[in-house]
């Protein structure tokens, strides 16, 4: 520098001191510059005050020469405690060289920078905020700086910063706001931590509400959260901590919609990278999503969606992150809830609210005519019943949708996730579950919304019937009941709505003459000639799904052989059990692999004889004395003819004595193999289990029960040598003697009516014979065929 030049008002002596290497020289400069500044105080020469300043700026702070520039550094902090209160009407031209020095390469520099800046602030208090955010950015330049010094400095300032901003009232939050939102993303850890420690002092001062800029900075805080420092990690946590109590405090005004996006990348985190600081923020932000579900209500169900796409993965989680588990857990459960039948209401009330804007009609003069029109002419989709209910539901939901603003559901969102988790093979069995859980949850409370999307997620829940675990089979299936018994899911023959006419006829229903046919033989034709067998409970769906399981079955017999019985008794439960054996008899009786409907008739007559899930249902065919049951007789042994133990042990149950021991004298023309003696082994078997009791009973009413006792002996001659056969040989010999059991006069005696003879109108059971031998001569017709196909294969062979 040119010591020559003029640099009035500073005299030569303080600009050849300021100049100096020594500290001390460029001390004593500095006291002569704070008195002579007090002196253009007192005079009141403020031109003259921001010459010095000037002069001190440009030809000192921002000198080229190092020892320059410490001595303009410390002229400008004299400057600002000659001036004391008075600073603040300088504090632009005071601050900015002083700042500017922060980016110098000497850290003797940069420390001495922090000192004068310090007494700056210092002196100005109040005055520096409307520079804060000058102020703040440079400090956060020095956070990071490498040299202790230099960092100690800065942390001085900053504390004395951070006094300033709690004590006043005039911090401008907006102004500061898109500074903080920008810094937030650093990824240095000492701004990380600088940045943490001025959020949690802004959102401890009452009068600052940061909460409400706090969707801004979320995602920030979250990335921070993910920070390799423990000591970072935890203020972050703090911070967090400190907003979700305030939200929690006080939910009323949180923009809980602006930061469910955020929560929802972040609940996701941890499945990309598997490192402990992102099951960290994992965990937090699972936890954030659990209070904001709880605290905000129906206002996130347009983010389901995203949600469940975070918090279905979480629940297959093990214990080593139970918190987390826990958390979505409480999400899942908690969001669930938020759904009502009003949501399956809404698209209506909109598209009747938009019809009345469009014609300009007033809602209520509409709403007698629509209500007439409900009560008096009714729906071919639903029936009364229903219709009362989904006017209550409108009533409700109109009057009370004014008291709240609308949140639409988005359902087919929802429906999007739950599928693509059923379809990703690597969804865990918990995930699995609730999936299915949240499908019965919506079948039950938005069934017409969700009958729109049935046909696209029918084939997978079938297949999920094929699933390892039996808790996601049980839930399956009542997923798969409700839609099969659904109100809702009923669809007018005349122009279905799901297309059930073409799929029924692409597989192989049951024709309207066949089904007419049956239910004529069975006595039963009050049914329509082309309904499915089901009650008015069942809805179109009902018959739909017994043949799409009954071919799951046919193409997968690991699982008619594993979980068959488990899936048909499940069902028998959930559903009407009649309607179940009804339907599958039906179809049954129009499959073409006779092999399978042997398999499958086995498997039916093994779950109706033996479990205690068909307990009404062995009771309602035991006494064939109601149309319904003599109707259900005769449509269950039309298709139990394909195994004939099936027929003979179906006419045990229903006490049709005469007709079994019918049957039997036909097994002498019929091909005996091993598995057929099997069959009859086990009928044995069960006839000595508590299910026949009734029957053993009876073989003590020999006069009344002749052919009971034929029926057991024709069964006897049929069996070898066996365990059964001496099992039943012991039975037969317990028979008392006729002469002995007497306790009636022979001439009184009548010969009893046959079971379901005193109802009209009477079973036809000649023609039930010859149906039992047509079906058998198709059997062996195919049997011949296979065993022919097999010789001609051998002989190619040998040749």
């Amino acid at each position: 520098m040119n010591q020559e030049k003029d640099l009035s008002p500073l005299t030569p002596s303080i600009v050849r001191a300021l100049n100096d290497k020594l500290y001390e020289k460029r001390k004593v400069a500095a006291l002569e510059i704070e008195k002579l500044v007090r002196e253009f105080v007192a005079q009141n020469h403020s031109a003259q005050i921001r010459l010095v300043i000037r002069v001190l700026a440009s030809e000192f702070a921002l000198s080229q020469h190092p020892h320059s520039r410490k001595g303009g550094l410390i002229g400008l902090a004299a400057c600002s405690i000659a001036l004391g209160k008075d600073s603040g009407l300088y504090l632009k031209e005071l601050i900015e060289p002083v700042l500017t020095c922060f980016n110098d390469s000497d850290s003797r520099l940069r420390y001495y920078a922090c000192e004068a800046l310090y007494n700056i602030v210092k002196v100005a208090r109040g005055a520096v905020l409307p520079h804060f955010n000058l102020l703040f950015d440079g400090l956060g330049k020095l956070a990071a700086d490498p040299d202790p010094n230099v960092k100690s400095g800065s942390e001085l300032l900053d504390r004395l910063l951070k006094d300033i901003v709690t004590e006043s009232d005039r911090f401008d939050l907006v102004a500061f706001v898109p500074l903080l939102r920008e810094r937030i993303y650093s990824n240095n850890q000492y701004a990380r931590q600088f940045i943490v420690s001025w959020i949690l002092v802004l959102e401890s001062v009452p009068d600052i509400r940061l909460l409400d800029y706090l969707p801004e900075i979320l995602d920030g805080l979250f990335q921070i959260l993910g920070d390799n420092s423990k000591e970072i990690r935890r203020m972050c946590e703090v911070a967090l901590g400190e907003f979700l109590r305030e939200i929690k405090k006080s939910p009323s005004g949180v923009k809980f919609a602006e930061m469910a996006n955020v929560l929802v990348i972040h609940c996701q985190v941890a499945d990309e990278s598997r490192t402990s600081s992102n099951d960290l923020i994992q965990q937090t932000s699972m936890t954030w999503m659990r209070e904001f579900i709880q605290l905000s209500g129906r206002m996130l169900l347009p983010y389901s969606s995203g949600i469940l796409t975070a918090v279905l993965p979480c629940l297959s989680y093990d214990d080593r992150k139970k918190i987390t588990k826990e958390a979505a857990s409480a999400c899942n459960h908690s969001l669930m809830k938020l759904i009502t039948p009003e949501d399956d209401e809404e698209e209506e009330e909109e598209e009747e609210e938009e019809d009345k804007t469009a014609t300009g009609t007033p809602p209520h003069e509409d709403q007698p005519k629509m209500a007439a029109a409900e009560e008096g002419g009714g729906s071919d989709v639903l029936d009364a019943s229903q219709e009362s209910v989904a006017l209550s539901n409108m009533s409700f939901f109109t009057q009370t949708a004014p008291s709240r603003p609308h949140v639409s559901l988005d359902l087919d969102g929802i429906v999007q996730v739950l599928d693509r988790h059923l379809h990703d093979a690597s969804t865990g069995m918990m995930t699995r579950i609730a999936v299915l859980k949240w499908l019965y949850h919506l079948y039950i409370k938005t069934p017409r919304k969700m009958f729109r999307h049935t046909d696209g997620l029918f084939p997978m829940l079938l297949q999920s019937l094929s699933d390892e675990s039996d808790e996601v089979v049980l839930k399956d299936l009542e997923v798969l009941a409700e839609i099969a018994s659904s109100p809702a899911g009923q669809t007018d023959p005349a122009a279905p709505c799901d297309g059930g006419a073409a799929h029924r006829l692409e597989l192989k229903v049951p024709t309207a003459a066949g089904a007419k046919a049956g239910h004529q033989a069975a006595g039963g034709g009050s049914r329509g000639a082309d309904s499915s067998p089901s009650t008015p409970s069942m809805n179109s769906y009902f018959y739909k799904f017994m043949i799409n399981l009954l071919r799951r079955f046919s193409q997968e017999r690991r699982l008619l052989e594993n979980r068959g019985a488990f899936i048909i008794r499940q069902l028998c439960l959930l559903l009407h059990a009649e309607n179940i054996f009804h339907s599958m008899a039906d179809i049954l009786l129009q499959e073409e692999d006779l092999k399978f409907s042997s398999t499958m008739v086995q498997t039916l007559n093994t779950i109706l004889l033996t479990s205690a899930e068909l307990f009404q249902l062995r009771n309602q065919l035991k006494d064939l004395d109601t149309p319904e049951s003599r109707a259900l007789f005769c449509c269950l042994y039309r298709s139990w003819c394909h195994n004939p133990v099936a027929t003979v042990s179906l006419c045990f149950l229903t006490q049709n004595y005469r007709h079994a021991y019918d049957l039997i004298q036909k097994f002498g023309d019929l091909e005996v193999s091993v598995d057929f003696l099997m069959e009859v082994d086990k009928l044995v078997q069960l006839i000595e289990s508590p299910i026949f009791t009734y029957l053993r009973l009876q073989l003590l009413d020999v006069e009344n029960n002749p052919y009971l006792i034929k029926a057991l002996y024709g069964l006897l001659m049929l069996l070898p040598q066996s365990q059964a056969f001496q099992l039943l040989s012991h039975r037969l010999r317990c028979v008392p003697n006729p002469e002995l059991m007497r306790t009636v006069d022979r001439s009184k005696h009548t010969e009893p009516p046959q079971r379901g003879a005193s109802c009209a109108p009477p079973m036809d059971y000649r023609e039930l014979l010859e149906h039992f031998d047509r079906v058998q001569s198709k059997h062996l017709e195919v049997r011949h065929q296979r065993s022919g196909r097999a010789t001609d294969s051998a002989d190619r062979k040998i040749m």
